[in-house]
């Protein structure tokens, strides 16, 4: 096998992921020093799993919020009203107002950048209808989405990239996040595992900014790629960081019949319709005023209702994504990317015949718990972790709450990147870059030799196969307590099993298979905090809906759930006020 080297580096700030998040904060950690003579301008490392352009921002379709009225009235409040509303009133309406105000400069500031919008006839970026948005607080849709065809995301991507390029950011790509390296509560740098040579590398660092993504891989059917297992989200809970609001996962309505692909709300934007086995457009029973523009959790749950009253198309667990009426022009025009995907992967041509459907894991509204300029914090008085920063999905700053609005995840990972590279940017004058752990990679070399030296007889793909499974079976879009309770237990039986697995390559070199094993010990312990957060919260709120609790509860569930990693292995659960400014919690009728 041959010995793992060990390479150290030392940088002012280093960001994990490339996606939006870290790219932004990466541009606003250089960018004021570049206009600044006086100030000596920062080292900075982004160390991303992926070559930066395949990130999974670039997933994202339909395109971003902003309350620009280029189309018709719109202002920043009712995008933070239907965001509220939207959350099924969990969002922290201080975070939500900062986003939906920063959202309107953000969208000139990409522009600026060169990202090719769409355009109305008089040259402005064009905007269209999203799930869940509104104008005058709720009284019909609105155009507010900004949008790239249906390549918003990629676009941002590679916008992003080139500024980074530009201002000469310093790349790591296809390194692997492997530890957090903290004294106390201080962040001082990470592990990486280059995944070309199988080398450690260790970063010293004033500050560590995660941006590392999602966690959907937990599920069968999900829209994630398949490098987004929460890399960052499991290692900050290993060193016993709490993470909030784990319960609260968004299901898609959207995806690909078996497949989880990712069908665009865009698609529906454009006037896309729902219908069911029989023909009929179903929303109509859900949603009276907003349709198939509802907000996506309540469209998931209506869709599994129609299919337990048998209205699945030909008796199956799908319905159909109608989009026929609107045209060749429109659909090959302004929906190129789910055309391609609907003709390669179906067979089917949507300008044609109807597309089968069903929801999928697409979107943690949870995660690590941070302040509105990107600290971690460490409890519910909001104590942060000095050194240590987060944006993007593998944060909660809670502008999503119980349920996250369409192209609001685009708007948070650009206006709370951006701020998190400001607050680093503050800071990095007063922060000092504190002595490493004594051998900070020995853990890491540990955990890899424990893996090399398995002789069982437990295979990843397997127990990642019955993971996937019972979370779709018992913590997807209806939960309730026995269902819950087995999740939990099969979890635990999994995680025992993890300690037989064996791996087939022992080599250093783009060692896939150990890579794999590492991902599932993250996605388990994710997966555990999720059931768990789910049992515990007796209510039905957004996204989280329990069978047995089928009323939201703000009497005893108005609260952000914390959950923390204690050191016998437990989970410890406290709790959050939620922070309450302009409205005040009512019913969610659309």
């Amino acid at each position: 096998m041959g010995e793992r080297p060990v390479i150290t580096h030392q940088f002012d700030a280093v960001i994990v992921g490339a996606g939006g998040a870290g790219l932004m904060g990466a541009l606003w950690l250089v960018q004021p020093f570049e206009q600044s003579s006086a100030k000596k301008k920062p080292t900075i490392a982004v160390v991303s799993k992926l070559y930066p352009t395949r990130s999974h921002t670039g997933a994202a379709q339909g395109g971003i919020g902003a309350a620009l009225g280029n189309l018709e009235n719109d202002s920043w409040e009712w995008h933070m009203f239907d965001t509220v509303k939207g959350s099924d009133y969990l969002a922290d309406q201080d975070a939500v107002e900062i986003m939906c105000r920063e959202a309107i400069e953000t969208v000139y500031e990409l522009e600026h950048w060169g990202l090719p919008f769409n355009r109305t006839p008089d040259g402005k970026i064009d905007q269209r209808r999203f799930g869940g948005h509104t104008r005058e607080l709720g009284k019909g849709p609105v155009r507010r989405s900004c949008y790239a065809a249906d390549r918003t995301g990629h676009m941002i991507l590679q916008t992003l990239y080139q500024q980074c390029l530009k201002h000469e950011v310093t790349f790591f790509d296809e390194f692997h996040l492997m530890d957090l390296l903290m004294a106390g509560d201080r962040c001082v740098g990470l592990v990486a595992l280059e995944i070309a040579t199988g080398a450690l590398h260790v970063f010293q660092t004033k500050a560590v900014l995660l941006a590392t993504g999602g966690f959907g891989r937990m599920y069968q059917i999900t829209s994630n790629a398949h490098a987004l297992t929460g890399d960052g989200v499991a290692l900050a809970y290993q060193r016993g960081i709490p993470l909030e609001d784990m319960e609260f996962f968004q299901f898609h309505p959207t995806g690909i019949y078996k497949m989880g692909i990712l069908l665009s709300e865009a698609a529906r934007g454009e006037g896309g319709i729902l219908r069911n086995g029989e023909g009929e457009q179903f929303m109509q029973r859900y949603a009276a005023t907003l349709l198939d523009l509802a907000p996506r959790d309540m469209i998931s749950r209506s869709i599994y209702l129609e299919i337990r009253a048998g209205r699945g198309v030909n008796g199956q667990d799908y319905v159909l994504l109608d989009l026929t009426h609107l045209g060749r022009k429109v659909i090959e025009s302004k929906l190129p990317d789910i055309t391609d995907f609907v003709r390669t992967y179906l067979g089917i041509d949507p300008v044609k015949a109807p597309i089968p459907i069903q929801p999928t894991a697409h979107y943690a509204m949870g995660g690590i718990p941070t302040n509105v300029r990107g600290q971690v914090i460490l409890d519910a008085q909001g104590t942060s972790a000095p050194g240590l920063y987060a944006a993007g999905e593998c944060a909660c700053v809670s502008v999503h709450g119980a349920n996250r609005l369409g192209t609001n995840s685009l708007v948070d990972i650009l206006v709370f990147g951006r701020r998190a590279g400001r607050a680093i940017a503050e800071s990095l004058d007063t922060l000092k870059a504190p002595p490493l752990p004594k051998n900070p990679e020995a853990p890491i070399r540990e955990k890899i030799a424990q893996l090399f030296d398995s002789r069982g007889t437990e295979r990843v793909a397997t127990i990642r196969s019955e993971l996937q499974q019972v979370m779709m079976d018992h913590v997807s879009v209806f939960r309730e307590a026995s269902g819950l309770t087995q999740a939990q237990e099969k979890i635990q039986a999994l995680k025992s099993r993890m300690a037989r697995v064996t791996l087939s390559d022992r080599g250093l070199q783009f060692n896939t298979e150990l890579l794999e094993a590492l991902e599932l010990v993250n996605l388990l312990a994710l997966a555990e905090v999720t059931a768990a957060c789910a049992l515990i919260r007796q209510e039905s709120r957004g996204a989280h809906f329990r069978e047995d609790f089928p009323k939201r509860d703000d009497g005893q569930w108005l609260k952000h759930t914390l959950a923390t990693r204690a050191q016998d292995g437990s989970i410890q659960f406290s709790f959050k006020s939620v922070s309450i400014t302009r409205f005040a919690p009512q019913e969610r009728k659309y």
